[in-house]
């Protein structure tokens, strides 16, 4: 059964841009990463959890979506000539093949697994070898969320505390934030992306409560009253919207955005970045599950 919350991708138009944002947010950001595929990304680590910035740089080498096969490439490319933003979620896994499987059963994926390696760059500058193992699911009311697990094929080459101790004091993922106008309606969809039977549902959304994070959809108006910010729901089904993130302290993080002319509001203790090439990022106070 999938985990916590792994990472999200940030689909980008602009990888240093936005890599120089989130450094104005106080964190810090990995070298730029480059995949066979076109797509390349800069990493922000938190507790067993990573923001992948990512853009599509070599379009030529983005492979089409086929049958039986999903492009992740392809997936992103399209993204991005609608938005930027948030555009995927990938919770953990212990054995992608095995979710796989049951995504199949529930008829919510069928694609298999994808195994990628890669070379990464460790706090002391040394290389070390990566890979991953990512299954798919869709939900077919949301064209534009993206949807699968990673499993985490040499983890201990890939975390690391040198590269989570940013100068805003984030910790961990509280949270992932999605919109839709009938929350419901992707009720059994996140039951089975997330394995798990008992979610939270109240009269203006639903939330998958995973080990690490929550995954929430709401309705709008909900977003507005929780975090002060407007959105209207302009694709079909859900999107990503917002990325929760705990901290040590808020205090730290409003000091340092002001500090560096970060625009950003109070709302219900929480500190809100509205609009950060397209995705609204979450400051809380305190430590998570």
């Amino acid at each position: 059964m999938p985990g916590g919350l792994d990472h999200i991708v940030h689909a980008v138009r602009d990888l240093d841009a936005a890599a120089d944002a989130y450094r104005q947010l106080g964190f810090i950001v990995g070298t730029r990463n480059r995949h066979p595929w076109g797509t390349h990304n800069r990493i922000i680590q938190l507790d067993g959890f990573f923001i992948e910035i990512l853009t599509v740089a070599e379009p030529e080498k983005i492979e089409p979506h086929r049958d039986g096969g999903y492009s992740f490439g392809a997936f992103q490319r399209d993204y991005l000539t609608r938005r930027e933003g948030l555009s995927m979620l990938l919770l953990a896994s212990d054995d992608a093949a095995q979710d796989a499987r049951g995504y199949a059963t529930a008829g919510i994926g069928d694609e298999g697994v994808f195994t990628f390696a890669r070379e990464g760059v460790r706090s002391d500058g040394s290389v070390a070898q990566l890979g991953f193992a990512l299954a798919f699911a869709r939900d077919a009311l949301s064209p534009d969320a993206g949807f699968a697990v990673c499993q985490h094929l040499h983890p201990e080459n890939f975390w690391s505390p040198a590269f989570q101790a940013h100068a805003n004091t984030a910790q961990a993922a509280a949270g992932v934030v999605m919109v839709a106008d009938n929350p419901t309606d992707h009720h059994i969809f996140l039951g089975a992306y997330t394995g798990l039977r008992d979610l939270h549902a109240t009269s203006s959304g639903v939330t998958a409560r995973t080990p690490r994070g929550d995954i929430t959809i709401m309705e709008p108006v909900s977003f507005r009253d929780q975090y002060g910010v407007h959105l209207s729901v302009d694709a079909a089904g859900a999107r990503f919207a917002g990325l929760r993130i705990a901290v040590r302290d808020v205090t730290v993080v409003e000091r340092l955005l002001q500090q560096n002319a970060v625009e950003a509001t109070r709302h219900l203790g929480r500190l809100i970045v509205p609009d950060l090439f397209g995705a609204t990022l979450i400051f809380e106070q305190g430590m998570v599950r």
